[in-house]
């Protein structure tokens, strides 16, 4: 059982250093967003994308290998890794239970920035439109659907959205 425990060891450290890039792109944009700098913004909204896409495969990876190790051990295959830590040599216990909570402190601090970020992106875009809405009024028409919700739709040119932003 030593190499699964260290395999799994491996992908815990694999998965919090994809954690750490994607939590470090994400600061990045959120400092290009203060600074006012939006080619910035996009040039990370990219990075992230394909960060979080390495990431998932990283989980993936970790997810197959504690899913083996537990069936191998008479356990259920969707047994989490805590679970399965009285199976683990006494010796490797604390070495993945410091992995397994720093990469969820991990996931917690990404999931917070993520939230912030994309609350600061959806406020740039609302500004943005206001901002527009007041040097052309007579372009935006405001209609409620159905479910009462309020629509705007322009009759600017795409071209003028760009020019302003």
């Amino acid at each position: 059982m030593t190499k699964a425990w260290q395999f799994i060891a491996d992908c815990l450290r694999t998965e919090l250093s994809e954690y750490g890039e994607l939590l470090r792109l994400f600061e990045e944009q959120q400092r290009s967003l203060f600074n006012r700098e939006p080619d910035a913004v996009l040039h990370y909204a990219d990075e992230i994308e394909a960060q979080a896409y390495r990431l998932s495969e990283s989980r993936t990876r970790r997810e197959t290998a504690v899913a083996e190790f537990a069936t191998n051990v008479g356990q259920a295959s969707t047994s989490s890794l805590r679970s399965l830590l009285p199976h683990i040599e006494v010796d490797a216990r604390p070495l993945l239970e410091a992995l397994i909570d720093e990469v969820n402190a991990l996931l917690h601090r990404v999931r917070r920035t993520s939230r912030h970020n994309q609350t600061l992106l959806a406020r740039t875009v609302e500004l943005h439109r206001e901002t527009v809405q007041q040097l052309r009024p007579q372009a935006f028409t405001k209609t409620y659907s159905s479910g009462g919700r309020l629509a705007v739709t322009t009759s600017l040119p795409t071209s003028t959205l760009r020019a302003t932003g």
